[in-house]
């Protein structure tokens, strides 16, 4: 059997279609996928062994120049490579108008979510079946009960699977033990104190533990810089590509990171992951996995979901914390003492690789 998979982005939400496709190609025998993903993120489905073919699109690229995609012929040659490959059946795992579109291109049966159930309902009217999957669940799981009701099986119970291979990504050696800080993400309501850091990596350093600090833009890269100046063991890794990144995350004994997509990468890896959580809710897009934990924060209006914090400091507040370098402040309740008071159980059962 033969699926064509669209699940274009983001980076978190391509991780978490992996174990669905594992759920499948367990259920059924000799099922192979090709998988529609944006060009940034066309490494990982080539890392899943059910996973025939990658189709690169770049929908974000040719919406800022839609001619030059055009005239350039990229837009041609990824219809044609939908076309010319017979399919068995068409999943949009999505569920939103972008991905929707991109179903009409291949000549199958189109199954996705039914208009209560995708982010976007009007993507519903481009499907053939439409599926429901209730809400108020893990993404993880609700592409899971989507790949289950469109092919057909029963979903096995407990935690799904990843089905990516640690040891063929060739997991970085070291000789010290390391701990890998996520710190980069993209609300500005998302990011843990620089401060918070910066006295994380001191307390690490101090116990024997190096960092590394990967980056993917100039300002993380000169975070990771002010993070890591003067500490010995604690080292700003080169802009790498993503595969490396993932090397970098197998060969560590644990992750400490914000609501980012790299902290999904490392659940997928399986490596002991502590997740800082301010304004977003960990219960539908927490890192998802074996030893994966979760710090939420349980200030008064966390969590609000919100990309800007409106939230007015009191003059308690002023007083208690430093409201230039403690911001935003629900990740007062997530300070660096408490952080290394979890991480240290995570460091004690160290993985080999």
């Amino acid at each position: 059997m033969r699926v064509l998979l669209i699940k274009t982005s983001s980076l978190g939400d391509v991780i978490h279609t992996l174990p669905a496709l594992t759920d499948a190609a367990r259920a059924i025998p000799g099922i192979r996928f090709d998988w529609v993903v944006e060009e940034g993120f066309a490494e990982i489905p080539s890392w899943h062994p059910a996973v025939e073919s990658v189709i690169p699109v770049a929908i974000r690229r040719w919406r800022k120049k839609p001619f030059q995609a055009v005239r350039s012929g990229e837009w041609g040659n990824f219809k044609r490579r939908l076309r010319e490959t017979d399919y068995d059946l068409v999943i949009d795992a999505q569920g939103l108008l972008k991905s929707a579109w991109l179903t009409r291109f291949a000549s199958a049966e189109v199954v996705g979510l039914d208009r209560d159930s995708a982010r976007e309902p009007l993507a519903a009217r481009f499907y053939q079946r439409r599926l429901p999957v209730p809400w108020g669940q893990h993404a993880v799981e609700r592409t899971r009960q989507l790949f289950a009701q469109a092919l057909g099986y029963t979903l096995e119970e407990g935690l799904g699977d990843y089905g990516l291979d640690r040891a063929a990504l060739g997991a970085e050696s070291a000789s010290t033990p390391y701990v890998v800080l996520l710190h980069g993400t993209t609300w500005v309501t998302k990011h843990w104190p620089e401060l918070y850091w910066r006295q994380l990596t001191e307390r690490l350093v101090a116990s024997g533990v190096d960092v590394r600090l990967p980056w993917g833009s100039l300002d993380e890269q000169a975070r990771a810089l002010r993070i890591a100046e003067g500490l010995e063991g604690a080292l700003v890794l080169p802009r790498l590509p993503l595969r490396d990144v993932a090397r970098q995350l197998a060969g560590a004994s644990a992750c400490v990171a914000v609501d980012t997509g790299l902290g999904h990468l490392a659940a997928a890896l399986d490596i002991p992951t502590l997740s800082l959580f301010g304004p977003t809710n960990p219960g539908f897009t927490g890192a998802y996995g074996r030893a994966q934990q979760h710090l939420a924060s349980d200030f008064a209006c966390a969590p609000c979901l919100r990309k800007q914090c409106t939230y007015k400091p009191t003059p308690e507040d002023a007083r208690r914390f430093d409201l230039t370098r403690e911001q935003p402040l629900c990740f007062t309740r997530l300070d660096p003492d408490r952080v290394m008071q979890h991480l240290r159980p995570l460091l004690s059962n160290k993985r080999t690789v």
